[in-house]
C-alpha cells in the first residue's frame, strides 16, 4: 500500500499547489466582491504584477532595479511595520512610479483575530501607506472583515500566486508557474521577502521576459 498511498499523496499535493497557484472558478465566485482578475477588454493581453510583504532592504531594491530594467510598473502591497522601519524605501517605490497597497500593519491573518482588531491593524498601516488598495495576508479574511473594508478599499486578491515563498520550490518552478497559469487580466503575486530572494533573482526577470515576448502589457491596479 505504500506505493499507491505515496502516489495519492503526490497527486493531492499537486492539486493543492495548483489550487494555490490559480484558484478554481468556484473559489473566485465565492469571493466575487474582491478583484481576482484585472480590468481587460476583449482581445487585450494585459497583466498586473504585484508584490507582497515588503518593503525590506534585502529584496525590494533588487525588485525595483529589475522592474526598471524592463520598464515595468507594479503594485506593492506593503506591511505597515516594514514601512515604519524603512520609510526611505517606501518613498523610493513611489518615486519610481509604482502603486502601493495596504497589507495590514502586522501581516495579520483575519481568521485568527476579531474584526475590530483586524480593522484597527489595517487602519494603523494605512496611516503610513495612504492607499485605497488592500490585500489580506494569505488571501483570507472573515466575511465581516471584508464587508467592513469594502467601503474604503478596493480589495485586491489574485489570479496567480507564483509560490516564490515556498521552500519546496525553486526559481525554475516559479517561472514555470507564470508561464503555465498567466492569462489576460491575471493579477500575479510575487513577494519581496527573505523567503523569496533566492528564487526571485532569476524567476522575476525570466517571467517578465516571457510575458513581454508573449505580447503582454504590464498595467497598474
Amino acid at each position: 500500500m505504500k506505493g499507491p498511498f505515496r502516489r495519492f499523496q503526490g497527486g493531492a499535493r499537486r492539486w493543492l499547489e495548483s489550487f494555490i497557484e490559480q484558484p478554481p472558478r468556484i473559489f473566485r465566485w465565492l469571493t466575487a466582491g474582491e478583484f481576482r482578475i484585472g480590468p481587460k477588454r476583449k482581445g487585450e493581453k494585459a497583466v498586473y504584477l504585484t508584490f507582497d510583504d515588503g518593503p525590506i532592504p534585502e529584496v525590494t531594491p533588487l525588485v525595483l532595479d529589475t522592474l526598471d530594467r524592463y520598464g515595468v510598473k507594479a503594485t506593492f502591497f506593503m506591511v505597515g511595520e516594514n514601512v515604519m522601519r524603512y520609510p526611505a524605501l517606501f518613498e523610493e517605490i513611489r518615486r519610481r512610479g509604482h502603486r502601493v497597497g495596504n497589507h495590514t500593519h502586522h501581516h495579520l491573518q483575519g481568521s485568527g483575530v476579531t474584526t475590530r482588531r483586524y480593522l484597527r491593524d489595517v487602519a494603523e498601516a494605512n496611516a503610513l501607506i495612504g492607499t485605497d488598495l488592500f490585500r489580506p495576508p494569505h488571501g483570507w479574511m472573515r466575511p465581516r472583515q471584508a464587508q467592513a473594508l469594502r467601503g474604503k478599499y478596493r480589495i485586491i486578491m489574485y489570479d496567480l500566486v507564483t509560490r516564490d515563498y515556498s521552500r519546496r520550490t525553486d526559481a525554475a518552478r516559479v517561472a514555470e508557474n507564470v508561464r503555465r497559469y498567466t492569462r489576460p487580466g491575471s493579477i500575479i503575486v510575487f513577494h519581496d521577502s527573505l523567503r523569496s530572494i533566492d528564487k526571485i533573482r532569476r524567476a522575476l526577470p525570466e517571467s517578465i521576459e516571457y510575458l513581454l515576448a508573449e505580447g503582454y502589457e504590464f498595467r497598474l491596479l
